[in-house]
């Protein structure tokens, strides 16, 4: 699969999957004989885990360490759950933190609508 169908199918930009390369974030990806990058359906899959990392705050230097870990085989299972479980805790926090502005802004907002009640 080309870059463009990667970037398609994973959300990311064809730029960022570059990005991504040079940082060292993806494994290595098969070039046909005419050079261009042949993403394979596991390539894609990592791309979309990357994707989901980033878009929920996992720092970069995190990432590059999760994708050196990867890289080095079946060894570091372990190290990468204890990686992806780290961030899940994290995630549990910003949620928590998020359905508390969540729900003061729903108590505003309400309180407003109240309020212009009254003013009408």
């Amino acid at each position: 699969m080309r870059i463009s169908e990667a970037a398609s199918t994973s959300g990311l930009s064809i730029d960022t999957i570059r990005y991504y390369e040079t940082l060292g974030l993806l494994p290595k990806i098969r070039r046909g004989s005419d050079r261009q990058r042949d993403f394979s359906g596991e390539n894609v899959e990592w791309l979309v885990l990357l994707s989901s990392l980033r878009e929920t705050g996992m720092p970069m230097e995190r990432m590059r360490y999760f994708a050196q870990l990867y890289q080095q085989g079946n060894e570091t299972l372990s190290e990468r759950r204890a990686v992806l479980l780290d961030h899940a805790t994290q995630l549990e926090k910003r949620r928590a933190a998020l359905d508390r502005c969540a729900e003061l802004l729903a108590y505003k907002l309400k309180r407003y609508d109240e309020l212009a009640k009254r003013a009408s």
